[in-house]
């Protein structure tokens, strides 16, 4: 599996796959069984600490307590960084100044995405991992996020995107790697890989 720097590249699969394993291990959260995983230069097992600072992830399962509010939220995470992105022009560039005091228990589905991208860029990362980022918005909120993970890429991260919507593959990534139980089936452009299965 070779990613491209400021590509968006997907990783498409059923429930099950070994999506979010997969990412977790390049994100240095997980340690694989066996293989080398190399990231921006780094070895993700021994230079974990390293890696922290220069890649972003927003996993699948990520939940902030209720009554923390969007500002606070970023301001704490900006703490871990030595030289953390400003969250005020976090908030905007992601649609949340006007949310800057609302707790996360009050948040919609798509507002709480947008912090979580914006929790993902807060340590200025090269590489950003977006796990299911838009499963459970509704097709508005989902086309607004499709857009800011491409300002995203536009702004020189490159984008690692888990996704199972061939439909959100095929708007966004340059690249996508199918995974079934755990192995790579195929890696194309999202034409590639739809022209290939109409064959």
């Amino acid at each position: 599996l070779d990613i491209r720097r400021s590509e968006i590249f997907g990783i498409l699969g059923p429930n099950g796959a070994g999506k979010t394993t997969t990412v977790e291990c390049i994100g240095g959260l997980l340690t694989p069984d066996e293989g080398t995983i190399s990231v921006l230069g780094l070895d993700a097992r021994r230079d974990h600490d390293r890696l922290r600072d220069r890649v972003g992830i927003q996993l699948q399962s990520s939940e902030l307590p209720d009554k923390l509010g969007v500002g606070g939220a970023l301001e704490l995470f900006a703490a871990f960084y030595d030289d953390p992105a400003d969250p005020a022009e976090l908030m905007a560039l992601l649609g949340l100044t006007d949310k800057r005091d609302i707790l996360f228990g009050k948040l919609s589905g798509g507002q709480k995405q947008r912090l979580s991208i914006a929790l993902a860029l807060i340590g200025r990362p090269q590489v950003a991992i977006l796990d299911e980022l838009t499963t459970g918005l509704d097709p508005q909120a989902r086309r607004e996020t499709w857009k800011l993970i491409e300002s995203v890429r536009d702004s020189g991260v490159t984008v690692l995107l888990v996704t199972h919507f061939m439909e959100e593959a095929e708007r966004l990534c340059d690249r996508v790697a199918l995974l079934h139980h755990g192995r790579i089936g195929a890696i194309d452009t999202p034409a590639g890989l739809a022209s290939g299965a109409q064959a």
